[in-house]
């Protein structure tokens, strides 16, 4: 399913959870197309803390994940005067809303979800939340009266079940909520990043094994380790053919979004693999150099908090104006003041 273009886009939400690391396939394939966007929309970045709940978390290492996360979307580029960044158990209205939206989902909607399906043949312990929580994600989403959300194949139908929802509230109490569609950025060069142990899979902070990711807060030593071991194939030749040399082709893509290098360019140059991979290696890390830096000064103490009370003020503000749109239309009392 692709952006329409008669929908313009004028509000992106986008949630990340704060469990794994986020990797260089996250950034080039993502973050970087949010600092462009940031500029063009009106954006909201969540870190989605309470939907990590949905499976047991460390305290202590969620936390912790948590004010990382936030650090990385602003050590990215995402510029928190231009965009809202807030956690999203600093807005209440999230977790209300939420309620709002599973009393307004059918049970047998919840049962489809594939994700859910998957996700509890894995888990030691299955809770509601992890069977309720595409209505948490609804409430995310709509919320803000969001027109696109940045979303991959894991999350598509979760998605529709938000438009669903939208929908259905809107034939009931008529149109009071944006109905929100996907958004998909244009792919450059190949687009998506592969795993580099195994190039048929995305990378990704799910990915098993941590040798096929380049994480965005890898050190030299260990980018330029990956990268050598990275899986290529027989030959020397190196040249764009996803089907053929998908490892080759995989590290063609990162050398070329890393310097805007062409993939033709990048044929003409190289005779071998040896150079090559030196170069896609240092590549990511002059890439990779900027973030770190930043990552660093946003360490200091209360900085990184400064920035997300700022950003939890801004959200709470939206977020209550629509809360108090979709109670009125359920008849419920407000609030005393």
């Amino acid at each position: 399913m692709a952006t329409k273009a008669k929908v313009p886009v004028t509000t992106v939400f986008s949630g990340i959870q704060p469990s794994g690391q986020l990797t260089l396939g996250n950034y080039l394939g993502a973050m970087r197309n949010f600092v462009k966007l940031q500029h063009e929309a009106d954006c909201y970045f969540c870190i989605v803390n309470l939907h990590a709940l949905t499976v047991p978390q460390d305290p202590q290492a969620l936390y912790k994940a948590t004010l990382d996360l936030a650090r990385l979307y602003v050590a990215a580029g995402i510029d928190p005067e231009v965009a809202t960044i807030f956690v999203q158990s600093h807005v209440p209205a999230h977790a209300e809303f939420g309620w709002l939206m599973e009393c307004s989902t059918y049970t047998g909607e919840l049962k489809r979800m594939t994700q859910f399906k998957d996700k509890s043949k894995k888990a030691e312990v299955v809770t509601t939340g992890l069977f309720t929580y595409p209505c948490l994600m609804a409430a995310d989403i709509l919320l803000y009266q969001t027109s696109h959300v940045p979303v991959g194949e894991d999350q598509k139908q979760h998605l529709e079940l938000s438009r669903d929802i939208a929908i259905r509230l809107n034939n009931r109490f008529g149109d009071f909520l944006t109905v929100p569609e996907p958004y998909i950025p244009s792919r450059k060069a190949g687009g998506r990043i592969m795993s580099l142990t195994d190039p048929t899979k995305k990378m990704s902070k799910s990915l098993e094994d941590p040798n096929g990711n380049i994480y965005l807060m890898d050190t030299p030593d260990i980018v330029r380790n990956k990268v050598k071991r990275a899986v290529t194939d027989l030959g020397r030749e190196v040249k764009y053919d996803e089907k053929n040399k998908p490892g080759i082709s995989n590290l063609m893509v990162l050398l070329s979004l890393c310097t805007g290098m062409k993939l033709e360019e990048i044929s003409a140059k190289y005779d071998g693999y040896g150079q090559f991979k030196k170069d896609v290696a240092e590549a990511v890390i002059t890439a990779l150099e900027p973030i770190h830096q930043r990552f660093a000064e946003l360490s200091e103490p209360g900085v990184i908090e400064a920035i997300l009370a700022k950003g939890a003020e801004k959200a709470t503000m939206v977020a209550n104006q629509n809360l108090r749109l979709i109670q009125d239309k359920l008849g419920l009392v407000p609030r005393p003041r």
